[in-house]
């Protein structure tokens, strides 16, 4: 069933107004779609509905709302992943299989040894980011898009940490603890009524070259935790979307 989004403001108690170009020509010159057909429309906010085409033109459908229903495949659980950015196309996998995987935001960091120089056209980029983001949701029927977020500096990313439930830090030399015994830990100290349950959890994915020392320190001084994700070294464009994976499993499945 194909699935669209609308602003809140265009839904009404009986129809929604769905207005976008883009949309409308999908609906009518690929899907072959028309006046009493069915689709899901999804608010973007809390509410997703199953709705029938009533009217269809170039400028705008109006859409008969037939059930109306709280989001069913969104994570409840908000992860955001500060990704460093990594060269050549890599980003547009890490979105599309982050998206897949339940990530709340993706937000691009430039780090001391980012090799991708920001020459005054990165905001391209991050429209291009953002469409994936856009085309990945719609395949995989979450509630939400996912906002891949403006591009920070590593100092700029460390001073929004404290905004977060938990901070997970993969890092490369940590030999100690995994990524599986920080978070049973957390479910542990949950159980036990030490702490509640995370609801706002961030992941800092290094670019190719890793982390600075002096970056790895001023993590540690925001209270991230160091992880390990295995006994291999993940590439930055595997790393983000494996330790995703891995909170999704112990924290929201």
């Amino acid at each position: 069933m194909s699935r669209f989004f609308v602003d809140p403001s265009d839904v009404t108690d009986k129809y929604i107004y769905l207005n976008d170009s883009g949309d409308l020509k999908h609906m009518r010159k690929v899907l072959r779609m028309g006046v009493g057909d069915e689709l899901d429309i999804s608010d973007g906010a809390a509410w997703e509905y199953h709705v029938q085409i009533e009217a269809l033109d170039e400028d705008e459908a109006k859409l008969l709302i037939l059930d109306k229903q709280k989001f069913a495949r969104e994570p409840e659980l908000h992860v955001t992943l500060y990704q460093g950015v990594p060269k050549a196309g890599k980003m547009e996998g890490i979105i599309q299989k982050c998206v897949e995987l339940g990530v709340y935001e993706i937000v691009p960091v430039f780090m001391e040894r980012t090799v991708v120089v920001d020459k005054g056209n990165f905001g391209k980029k991050q429209d291009r980011w953002q469409k994936i983001s856009d085309e990945a949701v719609k395949q995989c029927k979450r509630g939400i898009i996912p906002e891949v977020g403006a591009s920070l500096k590593f100092k700029e990313m460390a001073a929004e940490l404290s905004q977060y439930d938990l901070i997970l830090f993969p890092y490369e030399n940590e030999e100690g603890t995994t990524i599986k015994d920080c978070l049973r830990d957390v479910i542990r100290a949950v159980e036990a009524g030490e702490r509640t349950m995370p609801k706002n959890v961030c992941i800092i994915i290094g670019p190719e070259g890793g982390f600075a020392d002096k970056e790895a320190e001023m993590l540690d001084e925001a209270g991230a935790q160091r992880v390990s994700l295995g006994k291999t070294i993940l590439r930055t464009e595997t790393a983000g979307p494996a330790a995703l994976a891995m909170t999704m499993y112990e924290l929201e499945l």
